[in-house]
């Protein structure tokens, strides 16, 4: 809790506690900034460690399978259908990439559910019971699950995407060899995860068992590339070039509508947009007429200069074209 950063509600929490009074925590990991957290809240505390620090449970045997990172999900899919896999929880860095990879592996004939924050509360619990009771084989999860989840009798806990901090590993494979029952923890590590792997051995201080499947063996000539946490979508949102249709068009701003395109009603100014002339003091301000923008138009598109008459010229254009119209007559 302290790690995932509730330090706010803990200290919420404890102000309506007695001052007198006896706390207890408990973590499977223990790195020096949370010690240093704990002991603003603890008053001259006892340690008990029930294993060397930082290090995962012995009863699970923990396993790397080297694979390509386009073809994880049909190894994993291929693991659950030979039977080497009876039940996994399954772990991704993303709930957009839990969603898919669940989606993935139901098409493939697999019951898979998925688990996550984006699930409401009514939703996880369901996937967890149908988990637990083994209506569901593989459930798909992120790291909210890797603390604090007790499943009896699971088998298998596979790191889909391997954790971005290694104490996460240790939460992760913590969900399997629980209550003197052995259990396995197989990662699929592709070229992008080396580096992350190394982070994990290095706290582990001991080196994972690499097995390599038959059929699906690492091509040596990809290159690794960055990791990114945000999700497929999200990187084509931002990367796609301007004026690409990807089917949001909804989400693009209208062009405002002229006060005489929505009758009775005027559209806000951009933010942008010029401020308005002030009034000239003792004339009125009237908004022209829509046949006054018409004028207007048609003489920005006339490179002729416009002569503009008064309008007792006007009248005595009309007398004289009247007196002439008679004499004719």
């Amino acid at each position: 809790m302290l790690d995932m950063g509730f330090i706010h509600d803990i200290r919420r929490i404890l102000a309506f506690l007695p001052q007198r009074r006896q706390t207890l925590l408990f973590s499977a990991t223990f790195s020096d900034q949370i010690r240093e957290l704990a002991s603003r809240f603890l008053e001259r505390p006892a340690e008990v460690d029930v294993a060397p620090r930082n290090t995962a449970a012995v009863l699970v045997r923990q396993l790397v399978h080297p694979v390509d990172r386009e073809r994880k999900r049909e190894l994993l899919s291929s693991l659950v259908r030979s039977g080497r896999i009876d039940q996994a929880l399954v772990f991704t860095r993303t709930k957009h990439g839990a969603n898919r990879l669940a989606e993935q592996l139901s098409r493939d004939g697999i019951a898979t559910a998925a688990i996550h924050g984006n699930k409401a509360q009514a939703q996880r619990v369901r996937a967890l019971a149908d988990f637990k009771a083994g209506r569901v084989a593989v459930l798909v999860a992120t790291d909210i699950a890797a603390r604090g989840l007790d499943i009896d009798s699971l088998s298998h806990v596979v790191n889909y995407e391997m954790p971005m901090v290694p104490e996460d590993y240790i939460h992760r494979i913590g969900r399997t060899g629980r209550a003197g029952v052995e259990g396995v923890a197989v990662s699929l590590v592709c070229v992008d995860e080396g580096p992350l792997l190394h982070g994990i051995e290095r706290l582990l201080r001991r080196t994972i068992a690499v097995e390599v499947v038959p059929g699906f063996e690492p091509d040596r000539s990809i290159a690794p590339e960055p990791i990114r946490l945000r999700s497929a979508e999200h990187r084509a949102m931002a990367t796609r070039p301007r004026g690409v249709d990807t089917g949001l068009r909804h989400l693009r701003p209208a062009r405002p509508a002229s006060r005489y395109e929505v009758p009775g009603r005027t559209a806000q100014r951009p933010l942008h947009a010029a401020p308005r002339p002030q009034p000239t003091i003792g004339r009125p301000q009237h908004a022209p007429r829509p046949d006054d923008r018409r004028h207007e138009a048609v003489a920005r598109q006339d490179p002729r200069p416009r002569v503009v008459s008064m309008p007792g010229e006007r009248l005595a254009r009309r007398e004289d074209s009247a007196a002439e119209a008679r004499s004719r007559a």
